[in-house]
């Protein structure tokens, strides 16, 4: 298969530690898009949101995503990436979708640093209130869903195993 594994999920669910070991267990190249994103810009997230704005990081994102072009990549995207159609339409154009997926309290309970990490939340809005409004739109991308059980070798051995059912890997 040369198709991509595209890694989505709220901020905090492991896409980035999971799509290494991921990457690593069936040969594929990683790609981070929040790091393209950081590169594109010279500034860290947080700093992107600060300085430029909401609907600026948004727009930038969506750069980030269309700039990719690989086969045979795990590429972990930023939770924020279901924001931006045309970049998740050109990513799946190419790449089979995986939501990993955790209960609220999970995320709530392995973010620490939110005001800190680039988190795209909107002022007034709470962590929670992002997380719901996600939600939709994971489902509405994801090829796979994965309920993660926290344990990121346990998470890769899940979804190897959905990828291998589905026939799309071999």
């Amino acid at each position: 298969m040369n198709k991509n594994i595209i890694l989505i999920g709220m901020a905090g669910c492991g896409k980035s530690t999971v799509g290494v070991l991921l990457a690593k267990t069936v040969g594929y190249e990683f790609i981070d898009t929040d790091l393209i994103l950081q590169k594109q810009e010279s500034k860290l997230l947080q700093d992107i949101i600060s300085t430029n704005g909401l609907d600026y990081f948004k727009n930038a994102e969506d750069t980030a995503l269309l700039s990719v072009d690989t086969t045979r990549s795990v590429i972990a995207t930023g939770g924020s990436a279901v924001y931006c159609e045309s970049g998740m339409d050109h990513l799946k154009r190419n790449g089979v979708c995986v939501w990993l997926k955790l209960p609220y309290e999970e995320i709530f309970r392995r973010i620490s640093n939110i005001a800190t990490r680039g988190i795209a939340i909107a002022p007034g809005k709470t962590l929670e209130d992002v997380f719901y409004e996600r939600e939709p739109l994971y489902k509405k991308y994801a090829d796979i869903v994965v309920n993660c059980p926290g344990d990121p070798e346990a998470t890769v051995a899940h979804i190897v195993d959905k990828l291998h059912l589905a026939n799309l890997i071999t």
